[in-house]
């Protein structure tokens, strides 16, 4: 990267996607989220104009209309089930135990971390997540390779099923034993700046109820064939976006999109809108946001404009995935 190294080996995993995807929160946030780290950590010493600069550095776009949805507004039993199968990325340290049993989920504000204006499209909702994952059999969730860079960061990681807008109001931020999940293995990644950027996670046990996605194992999706993705823009509750198709094909690990996506999508499934099969995981893409005034909306950019979105394909790392039986 261009400007000094920001990290050590401890928080590697929100680092990177500070850099390529990351949320540009308040320096205290930021620190406190070190993976774990209760004190700072390395992430103290870093100047928050340094920290933000790098997160716009390397962030997302709407294309053409906002085609993202809440989960609560998909009537679609299919997407539905694409939906369940999505787990949000969030720092172990942000969930906190409950007297009953099951966790909360520690938040924060979208609009005051980024600075939004009032008008901004899911301006009050919350934030809780750095990345997304995806199920990909019982007990392997697929991810992005800058959200999981390591085993230690593995383990300061938890996967969080179910984190979406209960309605238009409400948030679910309480979360049951089986909705929560930590990672025990890193059985594969691999993270290039031009190419393929993934991993895939052994999970402490198999998930309960929730299907594994189909994957595609061969081949390569055609030029301009529908898509659609499910995960966490910026950290929020989870969005369903559609309207969407494959821009440019020729790359032989990554494909491009017109997808609507932003920072926290990393590690989102992208999947053929017609066989509701993953075609590969969301990396890297345009800058999400520009000044209006005194705040910050969504960069608005045509359909064939842009750079586009770059999506690491399934069939570069389904070879480490166990068949469907």
């Amino acid at each position: 990267m261009a400007r000094r190294e920001l990290c050590c080996c401890e928080t590697k995993a929100l680092l990177a996607e500070l850099r390529r995807r990351g949320r540009p929160a308040p320096a205290r946030a930021l620190r406190a989220r070190a993976l774990g780290a209760p004190g700072g950590g390395p992430l103290a010493a870093v100047s928050t104009p340094e920290l933000v600069q790098t997160v716009r550095d390397r962030q997302r776009a709407i294309y053409g209309t906002d085609d993202r949805r809440d989960i609560y507004q998909v009537t679609d039993p299919a997407l539905r089930r694409v939906a369940d199968a999505v787990a949000a990325v969030v720092a172990a340290t942000d969930l906190r135990r409950q007297p009953g049993g099951g966790y909360r989920l520690v938040t924060t504000s979208y609009r005051e971390d980024y600075d939004l204006c009032a008008e901004e499209t899911f301006a009050p909702q919350p934030l809780g997540c750095f990345c997304t994952a995806f199920l990909v059999a019982p007990d392997v969730l697929a991810t992005a390779g800058h959200c999981v860079t390591s085993t230690r960061a593995l383990h300061r990681a938890r996967f969080v099923f179910g984190f979406r807008m209960l309605d238009a109001r409400r948030a679910r931020t309480i979360f049951g034993a089986d909705d929560v999940y930590a990672g025990a293995e890193l059985i594969a990644r691999k993270q290039t700046e031009t190419g393929a950027d993934w991993a895939l996670v052994r999970l402490e046990r198999p998930v309960r109820g929730r299907r594994p996605l189909p994957v595609r194992r061969s081949g390569k999706i055609a030029m301009g064939a529908p898509l659609f993705v499910v995960g966490h823009p910026c950290g929020l509750p989870a969005k369903l976006a559609g309207g969407a198709k494959v821009r440019n094909n020729r790359r032989p690990s990554i494909f491009v999109a017109n997808l609507d996506t932003y920072g926290g999508n990393s590690g989102s499934p992208v999947l053929d809108e017609r066989r509701r099969v993953v075609e590969g995981i969301l990396v890297s893409g345009e800058q999400d946001f520009v000044k209006k005034g005194d705040c910050k909306v969504s960069l608005v950019c045509p359909d064939e404009k842009c750079r586009g979105e770059d999506v690491t394909r399934s069939t570069v790392w389904a070879r480490h995935v166990p068949p469907a039986r």
